[in-house]
């Protein structure tokens, strides 16, 4: 298992150099200069000149390209210009928060998910099914920046229930969840009624049913267990995309995590602190898909890795 992971590890360093890469590139093509940000259009040329000399930005990319990578190589993410502090600090003050969040979204989209593909491939053509059809439609065709402000407008505006944003105590945390798991759902719920409908019309569930097991057994013990592995494999891409997707729903919902850290990098042209959000938020989703793999043997005695 130690040489399949140092071999994962190995084959996702390319993928990070090439991300990293893009993001230096585009963010130095991109209109917009740090300084002017930073002191403002009334700034006086000299004072312009020496803070750019000082963050480094007037020598040429291909020596800021190679400084960058040097310093990364060492463990060094820069400094932000917005902060004034070093990028790991600001990131991972951050980050638990997106964490957290991440992780009640899809705990949110397994609690719909899971028991709606179940009833659907049960009562497969049946008028539960149709529901479930209809409502994995619903949220297919439904972004989360527009069911965010609209939870927003009934849950707090309306009925005054829940907070508008923010990350004070546990209520605040149902509606950006919420947003980002409901999404995620009608994908799930459609991919395990599809995994259940092929192992339900498989030889072992009807020898189970001819057995005089209960529908519960037969769907849960036997059916449901078998079809972990896709559901595994989508959760996993799913969780990783909560790590790197929370942008939009973060900046709606005021939350502070790594995702609206990257927009206020992006608005400030923090070149620092947006490579760096990059940087953590591809790791992570290399990460997660690592122990995605890892949990196919644990799951399944039958899959080896290699």
């Amino acid at each position: 298992m130690t040489r399949y992971i140092l071999k994962r590890i190995l084959l996702a360093l390319p993928a990070l150099w090439l991300v990293l890469t893009l993001v230096f590139l585009m963010i130095h093509i991109v209109p917009g200069d740090p300084v002017e940000q930073m002191l403002g259009e009334g700034a006086a040329p000299g004072q312009a000149a020496q803070l750019r000399h000082a963050l480094g930005l007037d020598r040429p990319w291909h020596k800021q390209y190679a400084r960058y990578f040097w310093l990364l190589a060492h463990g060094d993410l820069g400094q932000s210009f917005k902060f004034q502090a070093p990028v790991g600090r600001v990131i991972f003050e951050r980050y638990p928060a997106t964490l957290q969040l991440a992780f009640l979204a899809l705990v949110v989209c397994a609690a719909i998910a899971i028991p709606s593909g179940m009833l659907a491939a049960y009562r497969r053509g049946q008028s539960p099914d149709r529901a479930v059809g209809l409502f994995t439609l619903f949220g297919l065709a439904f972004p989360n920046f527009a069911l965010g402000p609209v939870l927003i407008l009934v849950f707090s505006i309306e009925l005054g229930l829940l907070p508008v944003s923010g990350r004070g105590g546990p209520l605040n945390y149902l509606l950006p969840a919420a947003t980002l798991g409901a999404a995620l759902a009608a994908i799930l719920t459609r991919m395990v009624r599809g995994a259940m409908l092929e192992e339900l019309s498989s030889d072992y569930v009807r020898t189970a049913r001819a057995k005089g097991l209960s529908t519960r057994a037969v769907l849960l013990r036997h059916a449901f267990r078998n079809a972990l592995i896709p559901i595994i494999t989508i959760l996993g891409l799913q969780f990783g995309t909560l790590l790197a997707g929370t942008i939009v729903t973060e900046t709606i919902f005021s939350w502070p995590g790594i995702g609206r850290l990257t927009v206020q990098a992006i608005s400030a042209r923090d070149y620092p602190l947006l490579q760096g959000c990059i940087l953590v938020i591809v790791i992570s989703y290399v990460a997660v898909n690592l122990l995605t793999d890892l949990l196919y043997s644990v799951i399944d005695p039958r899959v080896r890795l290699s």
